[in-house]
């Protein structure tokens, strides 16, 4: 109980974003997608920088991204058994496989703050800036297989992907930010949480139709990415004794719901954006519940 209460103000964070986008219609549109983008190409970013070119870099940290690693890769397995389960275009298919392991950091750097402070952000950036490579690779890929895209020009301008491997060469490299400059990218790093838990609750879009044949595979990666992914997580912590704030952030990071990013993507490389966009909104709200559960009955 007392991990879900702590939770609380961040899902309110959530609401409130989704209340705001339609109660003050005045703002428009256009302002929430500008929030996104701000979030999305600059925040998030500078906070992912942030985060991993303080953390220090050690072997203690090889389990905990290997946790990751194993419950994203166990998941994007399962969620190519979608393909011939379901009657699915390519298209979609390539569109929706991402909602099976792609991860909301904004909700994961909160959630990780709530429960550690300082040393869970610095745990969640680093297993985040370890995994953004390899989902956003996985997704991109997916999608220029079955689109018209590059892969490797999707990835070359995806800004997480750039801000990850520009901080991992930062850190490795041992240089120390400028003191100012330090602070000037904290200061962005603290607007991204709030900004970007808002951001995602102005997103969520409930009303699209799945259709008959869209049900039971929305269905089914809600339930890779919300029971099967934490799972396999769990299993693999305990197999390699991850203990304390390890054990904890590799839990939530692979009981997140789906980033919004996962939409950008879909509509950018012409993909079946309405039903991701169901896929993340109802993962979201499904979040809310199963993410304290998982914390409550299986630490």
């Amino acid at each position: 109980m007392g991990t879900a209460l702590a939770l609380l103000p961040d899902f309110a964070l959530i609401l409130l974003g989704y209340a705001l986008r339609r109660w003050m219609v005045a703002l428009g549109d256009h302002f929430w997608t500008g929030l996104e983008k701000l979030v999305y190409f600059v925040l998030f970013p500078a906070l992912l920088f942030n985060a991993i070119t303080k953390t220090p870099l050690s072997f203690a940290a090889i389990p905990l991204i290997g946790v990751g690693a194993t419950a994203m890769l166990g998941a994007m397995l399962l969620a190519l058994l979608a393909r011939p389960l379901f009657p699915l275009t390519p298209i979609s298919f390539a569109s929706q496989f991402q909602c099976a392991f792609r991860f909301n950091t904004y909700i994961g750097l909160a959630v990780a703050a709530k429960l550690h402070g300082a040393a869970g952000i610095a745990a969640m950036g680093l297993l985040a800036g370890g995994m953004v490579p390899l989902a956003n690779f996985a997704a991109v890929w997916m999608l220029a297989r079955h689109g018209e895209a590059s892969v490797w020009r999707e990835l070359a301008k995806n800004p997480l992907l750039l801000a990850t491997v520009a901080a991992l060469v930062w850190n490795l490299a041992g240089w120390q930010l400028p003191v100012p400059a330090g602070q000037f990218l904290g200061r962005l790093a603290e607007a991204a949480i709030a900004l970007g838990l808002l951001a995602v609750g102005a997103a969520l879009k409930l009303r699209g139709t799945l259709g008959t044949n869209g049900r039971g595979a929305a269905g089914y990666f809600l339930g890779v990415k919300l029971l099967a992914m934490p799972l396999i997580a769990l299993a693999a912590a305990r197999h390699v004794g991850l203990t304390g704030i390890h054990f904890d952030i590799a839990l939530v990071f692979a009981a997140l719901p789906t980033a919004s990013s996962a939409y950008i993507l879909a509509q950018r490389m012409g993909g079946d954006g309405t039903r991701v966009a169901w896929l993340i909104s109802a993962g979201t709200l499904l979040g809310m519940l199963t993410l304290p559960l998982w914390l409550v009955l299986l630490r």
